[in-house]
């Protein structure tokens, strides 16, 4: 696995990292339905009706599954976290809009001990890009963010898998060129090439493309 090492920004991370605000909206979601629930099932045991146990074990269920979604995102929400563990992958500016860009990036979604890796290109709306021009096909370098929606991992394939620019954990132009630079033009230009996909990936399941291992570069991944 590709990484890349570089000094996080926290503060400039907290204000403009998507990735990390989407997963703290998401442990307070949490939290506060793990809450709910185990007020309604209180509620469900102190009217003492046969029916209503039923309906409090449900709710405890809820809970437990929603303080475990809260305990996953706080351990991973970390952002030095996200980007040590991260793998460095290439994405490039493949649609403009008033307020944001759609990145297209090209990541492997394979899980470690996986038979063989198995890229696809995936997209991602963002509002802020800094330190980087919102112009279609505008190289930005960025990190593979990938999870798992239940608490064991099924299959050899991520569920879910985005990408997390460097420009969101640093204002350093070197290090992002740096970055750029660590990605190989075989990458760059395979996603330069499929730009036109972007349509196509929005539509698939996940939003996501595999690509077929045979139509890749002969020289891909050296």
């Amino acid at each position: 696995m590709r990484r890349f090492e570089f000094p996080v920004d926290r503060k400039h991370a907290h204000a403009v990292n998507e990735v990390f605000a989407d997963q703290r909206r998401l442990r307070v979601m949490a939290l506060a339905a793990a809450v709910v629930a185990t007020a309604c099932a209180a509620y469900l045991i102190w009217l003492d009706h046969p029916w209503a146990y039923l309906l409090a074990v449900a709710f405890v269920l809820g809970a437990v599954v929603a303080l475990w979604v809260a305990f996953w995102t706080a351990r991973h929400a970390s952002i030095d976290k996200l980007y040590t563990d991260g793998e460095l992958v290439p994405a490039v500016v493949s649609e403009t809009y008033p307020s944001s860009v759609v990145l297209l990036a090209l990541v492997d979604v394979a899980k470690p001990g996986a038979t063989d890796s198995r890229y696809a290109l995936v997209i991602r709306r963002v509002r802020a890009l800094p330190g980087h021009a919102a112009e279609a096909g505008e190289r930005v370098p960025a990190v593979a963010v990938r999870t798992d929606r239940a608490p064991r991992q099924v299959g050899e394939r991520w569920q879910s898998v985005s990408a997390m620019p460097i420009a969101w954990g640093t204002t350093d132009a070197e290090v992002i060129e740096r970055a750029r630079a660590a990605i190989s033009d075989i990458e760059w230009r395979l996603l330069t090439d499929n730009l036109a996909l972007t349509d196509k990936v929005r539509r698939a399941p996940a939003k996501r493309l595999l690509l077929d291992p045979d139509q890749l570069p002969g020289d891909f991944g050296s």
